[in-house]
């Protein structure tokens, strides 16, 4: 456990359990908010890898073009 995290803990629990509770389904629901973006970060890859690579062949091809953004 890091020296910060001892530290909150050790503050929450000073508190009325009703009040951990609350901290606690926050921490809990923070930490399924993190899995949640770290699994739509890793389906999205192969996806992102896809457009880069047209926008590579797009670009080798002539089929982009330089404007400016009065030309869009």
């Amino acid at each position: 456990m890091t020296q910060i995290l001892e530290k909150a803990w050790n503050s929450v629990l000073t508190l009325p359990e009703d009040r951990q509770d609350l901290i606690a389904y926050m921490i809990l629901e923070e930490i399924e908010d993190e899995k949640f973006w770290d699994r739509q970060f890793e389906e999205s890859q192969n996806k992102l890898s896809n457009i880069a690579d047209k926008v590579r062949n797009d670009i080798k091809s002539g089929r982009v073009q330089k404007n400016g953004f009065g030309e869009l």
